[in-house]
């Protein structure tokens, strides 16, 4: 009981570190086994909204999690990898409301917690998208949305990677 008990508590505290929120869309019917070889589309990433710092790290995380799943570099590819950057501002307002109350050394005492609590934060999305380099059309897309948490580069890099690690985990669909 008390393994399974231990279990548990390491599940939820895994889940509640999970910080990188992923989703997928893709063509169905699209046989994706076929695809072995990727390049990039060089127009789309010279368009994406970010520094040349951060667009270099995104993409040396995706050639590493590309080369890791068997994936080969191509001026020739079955797929073009594109990818697409926002920020925006999540809003988190939680509801404090309630009472208590306790016995201590100064004697008994209540009270009670009223009112809202506002949190923000900046979130990045990172949208990695895969074209069918011969038919010119989208096949596969990942999203990925996570706090942005740091400037330090050595910390920014290590996110990133996390970041497009869980986004390239989705591929190939699963349906």
């Amino acid at each position: 009981m008390k393994k399974a008990t231990l279990f548990i508590a390491a599940l939820i505290l895994l889940v509640g570190c999970q910080t990188v929120r992923v989703s997928q869309d893709y063509a169905v019917g699209t046989d994706f086994n076929q695809f072995k070889t990727y390049g990039y589309f060089k127009q789309g990433i010279d368009e994406a909204d970010i520094s040349d710092l951060d667009k270099k790290r995104i993409l040396k995380a995706i050639d590493d999690q590309m080369l890791a799943s068997g994936w080969t570099k191509s001026q020739t590819p079955d797929v073009m990898v594109n990818i697409f950057t926002k920020t925006q501002q999540r809003v988190d307002v939680y509801n404090n409301w309630g009472w208590n109350a306790g016995f201590g050394w100064g004697g008994f005492g209540w009270g009670g917690s009223f009112g809202n609590n506002v949190n923000t934060v900046n979130e990045g999305v990172l949208h990695i998208d895969f074209i069918d380099a011969q038919k010119k059309e989208l096949i596969w897309q990942g999203v990925g949305t996570a706090p942005i948490r740091s400037n330090d580069p050595v910390k920014k890099t290590e996110r990133i990677q996390k970041i497009v690690q869980e986004i390239l985990m989705q591929y190939p669909p699963q349906g």
